[in-house]
């Protein structure tokens, strides 16, 4: 062997095994900013499924990963590659996921939405279907850019939901908008902009007088949030998104509960603007439980199951309604119509984007409710 392959077989042995020695005597971390998410901590060894979730705690806390998942975006990147871990590099800017084509969970959840909806005697429903970026933005794919159609999974959807539901259509109102900022370039939510425009057509739904974007002071608080997207695709070279929010110019109280017990008179954590979690300002991000009493006193109380796409969107039913109680399924694992019962509730909303409804499975815990 000559002195060069030894010294190359040299570097190769030392540079592996001193990647395992610094996997050793790191220390492991307990969250991922950039992911935005807790990170797996070392199994108990008796504990089921050991390999398997010793796999990914390997993964989760293998040393430098952010840089390594860095290098290998960039790689992408500089060999024309169109996507990255499933989210495409986009026209304009975008980041978009494209839509997968909904599978039996999707029939799965309406069929529970229609069960629990037909329990709930003496309550009024109402389902808000808000599409993704993909739903209005299918031109911004890059050539040869794939996706099912998200429009399509939305009028099933709105086809085999009971009759007893009250849907509230939002597509139109956003795709006359689609050249504003209504979505986020760089993270899976609509911003509250666009939340603002679904609230409009929700109004007219649910009764209320909605109020006039006049009404609301506009401010931008953050121009360089980068959201779940990009954390997925790892790329780089993207501008950031800014974040607005609307700010009533009149008189308004509110006083929000989380589940364990603490206490706020604000819908909005500015904490998280210092934080990469810039979206958990709203309502501080998900919970399985938040009540908000508000100074309305109209003896309206509305419940919202829902996903993260409410967050931007309740501040501005908090105008309308003397209490809103918001539910997770994700978290919130306790007889659903028990609660509302219990809490004399009588409207509720069903509010996911589309993506997401055809294929969460926590809509089961509906199913609770209905049982006999």
């Amino acid at each position: 062997m000559t002195l060069y392959k030894k010294i190359f077989v040299g570097a190769f042995l030392l540079f592996i095994f001193g990647i395992g020695l610094f996997n050793v005597v790191a220390s492991d971390r307990a969250f991922s900013e950039r992911e935005n998410r807790p990170l797996a901590q070392m199994p108990d060894f008796y504990s089921g499924k050991f390999t398997q979730r010793f796999e990914t705690y390997i993964s989760d806390q293998f040393v430098w990963k952010d840089s390594w998942v860095q290098l290998k975006a960039m790689a992408e990147r500089a060999l024309l590659k169109k996507e990255n871990n499933g989210v495409f590099f986009g026209k304009d800017g975008f980041l978009i996921e494209p839509f997968e084509k909904p599978r039996d969970q999707f029939n799965k959840n309406i069929e529970y939405v229609n069960r629990f909806v037909t329990s709930a005697e003496g309550i009024q429903s109402y389902v808000l279907l808000a599409p993704t970026a993909i739903g209005l933005y299918e031109d911004k794919l890059p050539l040869f850019g794939q996706t099912s159609s998200e429009r399509d999974a939305y009028e099933v959807a709105e086809g085999e939901l009971t009759s007893a539901l009250e849907v509230i259509g939002v597509y139109d109102a956003l795709q006359s908008h689609r050249d504003e900022q209504i979505y986020f370039k760089t993270d899976h939510h609509w911003t509250m902009r666009g939340a603002y425009l679904a609230y409009k057509e929700t109004a007219k739904t649910m009764g209320i007088k909605p109020y006039e974007k006049d009404d609301f002071r506009i401010e931008t608080v953050s121009e360089d949030f980068y959201g779940t997207l990009h954390s997925k695709a790892n790329t780089i070279g993207i501008e950031p998104d800014k974040i607005e929010v609307y700010l009533p110019k009149f008189q308004t109280t509110q006083t929000v509960t989380y589940e364990d017990g603490r206490q706020s008179d604000s819908l909005y954590v500015w904490d998280y603007l210092e934080k990469k979690d810039k979206y958990s300002l709203f309502l501080d991000g998900n919970h399985a439980l938040v009540n908000i009493k508000t100074g309305v006193k109209n003896g309206r109380k509305l419940a919202v199951i829902k996903d993260s796409y409410a967050h931007a969107f309740i501040p501005f039913l908090a105008n309308h309604f003397e209490e809103i109680h918001v539910l997770d399924l994700r978290y919130y694992h306790s007889d659903v119509l028990v609660y509302l019962n219990d809490q004399k509730i009588s409207e509720v909303l069903f509010l996911y984007n589309v993506a997401n409804f055809t294929k969460d499975p926590n809509v089961i815990w509906l199913s609770q409710s209905t049982r006999k």
